[in-house]
C-alpha cells in the first residue's frame, strides 16, 4: 500500500511540473537597432498550457547583456526597470510588448538589421530553456510586420536614462 501511495504522490508531483512542451511562444519580433554598443528589445507572447512557471532570463549572442524589463510610470514619464522574473501563470498568457514587459539587449555587439533572424534562448524556472528565432522588423515596429507612426511613443514619453 505504501508503494502505491508513493507512486501516486510521484505522479502528482510530475503533473505539477512545467516542461518545455507546456510553453508556447508566438509572434516574436524585435526592432532593428543599427548602433553598435546601443540597445535593442524583443517582444513575444508566451502561452502556458501547464502549471505556474516564471520566465527568469534570456540569452543571446548579440549583446553584452540580456535582461527582462518592465515599464513603470513615474509622474508623466515611463521608465524601464529590470525585473528578476516574469510570472507565467498556469493556463495563462503573457504578452511582452512595446510599452510593457520586454526583453532588453544591452550593449549590442553588431548592428541588428531588418530582415535578420536572431536566436534567443528563453530561460524558465520549471520548463527550462526554449530557443526561439526572432525576426527583426523595422525600427519602431509595434508588432510583427507592423510599423509605429513616426514620432509616436506608446503610453507617453519614455526615459531610457538607466541605460
Amino acid at each position: 500500500m505504501k508503494m502505491v501511495l508513493a507512486a501516486a504522490a510521484a505522479l502528482l508531483l510530475l503533473g505539477a511540473q512545467a516542461n518545455a512542451a507546456d510553453i508556447e511562444v508566438a509572434a516574436p519580433f524585435m526592432r532593428a537597432a543599427p548602433v553598435v554598443g546601443g540597445n535593442g528589445a524583443a517582444f513575444l507572447t508566451i502561452s502556458n498550457h501547464g502549471s505556474d512557471d516564471r520566465l527568469t532570463g534570456a540569452q543571446a549572442d548579440i549583446s553584452k547583456a540580456v535582461e527582462l524589463h518592465t515599464h513603470v510610470k513615474d509622474g508623466d514619464i515611463y521608465r524601464m526597470r529590470k525585473v528578476d522574473a516574469l510570472a507565467v501563470p498556469m493556463h495563462g498568457t503573457v504578452a511582452l510588448k512595446p510599452g510593457g514587459d520586454h526583453i532588453m539587449f544591452i550593449g549590442l555587439t553588431a548592428p541588428v538589421k531588418e530582415g535578420a533572424m536572431v536566436p534567443l534562448t528563453l530561460v524558465f524556472e520549471k520548463a527550462g530553456k526554449i530557443v526561439v528565432n526572432v525576426p527583426v522588423q523595422a525600427a519602431g515596429a509595434m508588432a510583427p510586420g507592423a510599423m509605429m507612426p513616426a514620432g509616436a511613443m506608446p503610453g507617453g514619453p519614455m526615459n531610457h536614462s538607466g541605460h
